[in-house]
């Protein structure tokens, strides 16, 4: 499969799957605050040496993992537009403490043309504060405000019994007073038919409820894998475990399940914090290329 890709705007890389437009748009990047050898387990060097060819970008000096925010737009045919996360957020968002806020969503939609009322639907892949933090402002209003908001029925139940004090109050009450937010269950077909369209996709493992989404028309198909896989060390193996998944078993199954099916189904992975956004599947022990 060959998918085109083509600069757009700074921060933002696009590929066609068909009529649909898939736009990387980069909220930030930074460090992050462990070094990469005590969060992502179990890795040898033969591993990260692999993975270095795959996303140099993403090893700093002595240990630093250096990693990208990173949503995902859908142009859809009539100039709708699909929002697949909703990066770190403004100053005061829920990942504040730890994450390089404020992003730069606002600005890299602008860039690329996409005013935030013509997007419909916002797909959460889960509920960690740099997956959602453009969702609402801090004023308590929805920032896409003709959009439903979809999220995993599991990942809403998970996070009430997690005692959540924030993502609650802060994001799902706010959607729910206006109406916004779309419970969903299971695999759920978002947009279009058999032939082209938008699909969440079940991919349990970093939280419980977390999902990912295809995007096909035909045979062209990209997935976007929210966290499925963190650090490119977990294409090249997926028994890396990442410190801070939910059920680390899972996890390892769902990256398993998911790269095989990108492999024989020729999918490009759509990435959250890989500084490379886009990426193919291929045989973990081969490790995996960026298209050229």
């Amino acid at each position: 499969m060959r998918l085109r890709r083509r600069p757009v705007v700074a921060g933002a890389t696009t590929c066609s799957v068909g009529r649909l437009g898939v736009v990387a748009l980069l909220d930030a990047s930074g460090p992050f605050f462990r070094p990469r050898e005590e969060v992502l387990l179990g890795a040898t060097e033969a591993d990260w040496r692999r993975a270095r060819r795959v996303d140099p970008g993403a090893f700093g000096a002595d240990g630093e993992w250096l990693l990208d925010f990173r949503c995902f737009a859908v142009r859809r045919p009539g100039g709708q537009v699909t929002l697949i996360d909703a990066g770190v957020g403004p100053e005061g968002s829920p990942a504040s403490g730890w994450a390089p806020v404020p992003g730069n969503l606002p600005r890299r939609l602008a860039a690329a043309g996409i005013d935030p009322l013509d997007v419909d639907l916002v797909v959460l892949t889960h509920l960690h504060g740099d997956h959602l933090g453009w969702s609402v402002l801090p004023s308590g209003v929805p920032m896409f405000g003709n959009a439903r908001y979809a999220v995993q029925r599991v990942e809403i139940t998970a996070l009430r019994d997690n005692g959540d004090e924030v993502i609650e109050p802060r994001v799902l009450q706010p959607l729910r007073r206006t109406g916004q937010l779309q419970v969903i269950d299971g695999r759920t077909r978002l947009f279009g038919g058999a032939a082209e369209g938008i699909v969440a996709v079940p991919t349990p493992g970093h939280t419980p409820g977390h999902q990912s989404v295809l995007v096909e028309a035909g045979r062209r198909r990209v997935v976007v894998t929210g966290d499925v896989a963190v650090h490119a060390v977990q294409l090249v193996n997926p028994d890396v475990a990442y410190h801070y998944e939910s059920d680390p078993d899972t996890a390892r199954r769902t990256r398993r399940t998911l790269l095989a099916q990108a492999r024989r189904k020729r999918t490009l992975l759509a990435t959250s914090h890989l500084t490379e956004p886009f990426v193919r599947g291929r045989l973990p022990r081969q490790g995996i290329a960026s298209p050229r």
